[in-house]
């Protein structure tokens, strides 16, 4: 769920105010503000004429980044996932006139994004469908036109859970929102499986944050998590044969309670999350991750035994989240990142010769989220 510098739950859990600006977006790539302008790009988020991204992009000690470019320029952009031919991009933006995240498609020289959303209340979470037309997303617009309010945190930071996202597909050339879930309260931070078969997302319907999958026309319901605590922006193998995805973790009674607490009030408090793999049925759970800190946004390497994922574990109470590699057994931890900046959301191209994530480096003002894209190098 779906993102601090600025800016649930793909994500939704999710610069120098990253913590504070994404954590909506890292629940569930749910929320972002609504300033959006920009003196380093145009109105609508894209590279300003005659501008030219700069030469250092890729921070020293990033070896596996090659060739960097910035495809949006200004404002909160994150979750932009590949299609399954790997030419276009879907994500999630706010930009003018919306006052809340839209979901838009571009290409990978960037430009100006489509709108594929209905442009009315909040959305989440987007992801195309095997035929390249269809895109897979979570909005609010039924429940509401208007973007929901912020949580209130008047008892500390907290990610909103908002009972009014529901799943919905739209065509990318002809927005038509046809809905895929009808249940009371969240669903969303669908990703689809590379077999094209089914889809894995979010959901409260059973009073939890739990795991469920279903085939693309929403048959054949499955729940794949019964552990209390938030299970959320999970993503399949490049076989689909595994999904992983972010849990919370409590190191006390006193830790559940509040979470249950929270989650009555459409409300989750962001901070220990760790990365677990299961069989794609729901089986074989495996703890990857036993770091206390916040990790999130995994998502397989190419070769199925490795995962890329975004963490402060380098330091827990920073709000400066960087990209790690780790082996599904939880060894070989590696950093690739190393900007000192948010750097979240990474995912690889189908073919595994790219690399695209969301990143504040190269922000013209605080609190600006970027895409980027960049080859990716072993």
């Amino acid at each position: 769920m779906r993102r601090i510098a600025r800016a649930s739950g793909t994500c939704s859990a999710h610069g120098a105010l990253a913590l504070l600006a994404l954590g909506s977006w890292l629940l569930g790539c749910a929320g972002c503000p609504a300033a959006f302008s920009s003196p380093a790009g145009g109105p609508d988020g894209t590279a300003p004429r005659g501008g030219e991204p700069p030469a250092e992009l890729v921070r020293p000690g990033e070896r596996h980044l090659r060739n960097l470019r910035q495809l949006t320029f200004g404002g909160e952009n994150a979750e932009a996932y590949f299609s399954f031919d790997g030419t276009r991009l879907v994500f999630q933006s706010t930009r003018p006139p919306f006052a809340c995240d839209q979901i838009f498609v571009m290409g990978l020289e960037g430009g100006t994004p489509r709108l594929v959303s209905t442009g009315k209340g909040r959305t989440t979470c987007a992801y195309f469908l095997p035929d390249g037309q269809r895109v897979l997303y979570a909005s609010t617009h039924l429940d509401s036109p208007d973007c929901p309010p912020p949580p209130d945190r008047s008892r500390g930071y907290v990610w909103p859970v908002y009972s009014g996202y529901d799943l919905f597909i739209a065509t990318a050339d002809q927005p038509a929102a046809v809905r895929l879930t009808d249940t009371p309260g969240y669903d969303a931070e669908a990703t689809v499986s590379p077999r094209g078969d089914r889809i894995v997302f979010t959901s409260m319907r059973d009073g939890d944050l739990e795991l469920y999958s279903m085939r693309l026309d929403g048959s054949e319901l499955r729940r794949l998590t019964h552990e209390v605590g938030y299970d959320g922006g999970a993503f399949y193998s490049p076989d689909g044969s595994r999904i992983v995805y972010r849990r919370s973790r409590f190191d006390s009674e006193a830790e559940v309670a509040e979470y249950r607490e929270l989650l009555a009030q459409g409300k989750v408090r962001p901070g220990k999350l760790e990365i677990w793999v299961m069989d794609a049925d729901g089986s074989n759970k495996r703890q990857v991750t036993d770091f206390g800190a916040a990790s999130f946004c995994p998502f397989f390497h190419p070769d199925g035994e490795r995962i890329i994922f975004s963490s402060n574990l380098h330091e827990p109470r920073s709000r400066n989240f960087e990209l790690y590699l780790i082996r599904v057994d939880g060894t070989g931890l590696e950093r690739v990142t190393f900007s000192e900046e948010f750097d979240g959301f990474p995912m690889f191209s189908p073919d595994g010769t790219r690399l695209v994530f969301c990143s504040n480096r190269n922000a013209a003002r605080p609190g600006e989220t970027n895409v980027f894209v960049a080859d990716w190098v072993e």
